[in-house]
């Protein structure tokens, strides 16, 4: 597990970052969607995209197995088909094609660019949204202060956890504001909390 230890004492001042440290500090991860091939890191977001988090797992671990072993040129190539039957849309299998063109085309190091120019890059893909980005930005790249306004189970989390039912705009900046410079490490023990059906209760 990566050390989070610095952000757990920077949370633990709220108390239901506090309550769910307690419960995950040791089951929470930040390195389990990045891969060796961007391609396939993107992808795999792509298939998460607006799906449970258990019927990606099932996805991604099918996508694996028609892949493996393949090129990003044999990839681009596969019938659209064959893409589809592991449970995903036309669209989706499209824009899984445009991840690898898109890397196929380029020749610089993707690993080495800052946020703001790995999110330039990123929206030239059609299929690549501001979710996306994030998500990349958070499991792919390590960004330490990410939160993601429009991932629906976060802001659920967020409302079960802090019981509010009205969720305004700034009273949720305010909320994700306080959790700087670790907004991603928050999203981590949100996003566990919801997995888990585990919530604080105080």
């Amino acid at each position: 597990m990566e050390n989070f230890q610095e952000a757990f004492n920077h949370l633990n001042k709220d108390k239901v970052m506090h309550f769910l440290i307690n419960k995950f500090s040791k089951n929470i991860q930040i390195n389990d969607r990045r891969e060796a091939n961007d391609s396939k890191s993107i992808a795999n977001l792509i298939i998460e995209q607006q799906v449970s988090f258990k019927a990606a797992i099932t996805i991604k671990n099918r996508f694996h197995n028609i892949t493996k072993g393949l090129s990003n040129k044999q990839i681009i190539e596969m019938d659209d088909k064959k893409l589809q039957s592991i449970g995903i849309s036309f669209k989706k299998a499209q824009y899984i094609k445009n991840v690898y063109n898109y890397f196929n085309d380029i020749d610089f190091d993707f690993q080495k660019l800052d946020e703001n120019q790995i999110k330039d890059e990123l929206i030239k893909i059609k299929g690549i949204g501001k979710w996306t980005i994030e998500m990349y930005l958070i499991f792919i790249k390590g960004s330490q202060d990410i939160f993601s306004k429009g991932d629906l189970a976060l802001i659920n989390s967020v409302k079960i956890n802090y019981k509010i039912n009205d969720l305004k705009k700034n009273s949720l900046d305010y909320l994700i504001d306080s959790w700087s410079p670790y907004k991603t490490v928050a999203s981590l023990l949100l996003w566990k909390s919801i997995e888990e059906k585990v919530f604080y209760e105080g």
